[in-house]
């Protein structure tokens, strides 16, 4: 996958290829520089399969009920269309946390999907990384475009929780 687009960036106009983009996050397992960076890699771990990824890449704090086996059936079984940031607040160097609101869009069984969404993003200073920590606007629940998510599904946020624990508990 190296000499293709990034999937973080394949909707937009600066596309660049995997391995200048999010590879070394990925691949590497080197720190991403920013929340948003860190947002990148984590939907390009979705697109590419590496759950391991995703979990390395969650806040220690909120890993204890990560579902590994529903969150590697929604990655494997959806066909990612891309990503799209609409707005980062802080999350650059020298921050302790940061914002990054996005559109991810996905299909699955047949529909296609747009998932919004606001995450909040901590920086560690002992270990130097960002790590995704929740998301952030639990009250409003995610735009979802076709078939809705199911109480018992992965969070379409990509928390790995269920639904019902995640964005269906904001009702």
């Amino acid at each position: 996958m190296t000499d293709q687009t990034c999937p973080c960036r394949a909707m937009e106009s600066q596309q660049l290829a995997y391995s200048a983009c999010c590879a070394p996050y990925v691949e590497q397992r080197l720190p991403a520089p920013t929340a948003e960076a860190l947002m990148r890699s984590r939907y390009t771990a979705f697109v590419v399969g590496d759950i391991e990824y995703l979990v390395e890449s969650l806040a220690p704090e909120s890993r204890h009920d990560f579902d590994r086996k529903a969150i590697t059936h929604w990655s494997r079984s959806s066909q990612w269309l891309g990503l799209e940031i609409l707005s980062t607040e802080q999350g650059l160097t020298g921050d302790e946390s940061g914002y990054v609101e996005f559109v991810a869009h996905f299909n699955s069984e047949g529909e296609r999907y747009a998932h919004r969404e606001r995450s909040l993003f901590r920086h560690d200073a002992h270990d130097g990384r960002w790590y995704f920590l929740e998301e952030a606007n639990r009250k409003n629940a995610p735009i979802v475009k076709g078939k809705q998510t199911g109480r018992n599904d992965p969070c379409p946020c990509g928390s790995g929780k269920k639904f019902k624990k995640c964005c269906g508990a904001a009702g």
